[in-house]
């Protein structure tokens, strides 16, 4: 029984660390990524003043009255 302690700590923290180094590679590639592809994606084609014109023309502006 000697010693039980330290080495069920040092078990655990070796575990915790990789399970949490496992989760954020998760993250990153599973969500950040994806999520940073489709932006640029989305980014490349978009013109604000084509969206800003449309959404004046649907009435969302209260200041901006339509043509």
């Amino acid at each position: 029984m000697r010693r039980l302690l330290a080495r069920r700590m040092k078990f655990h923290l070796f575990g915790a660390f990789f399970v949490s180094v496992g989760c954020a590679a998760l993250y990153k590639f599973g969500v950040a990524e994806p999520r940073k592809r489709a932006y640029a994606e989305f980014y490349k084609n978009y013109d604000p003043m084509k969206d800003f014109e449309a959404m004046r023309a649907a009435g969302v502006f209260e200041s901006a009255q339509p043509k």
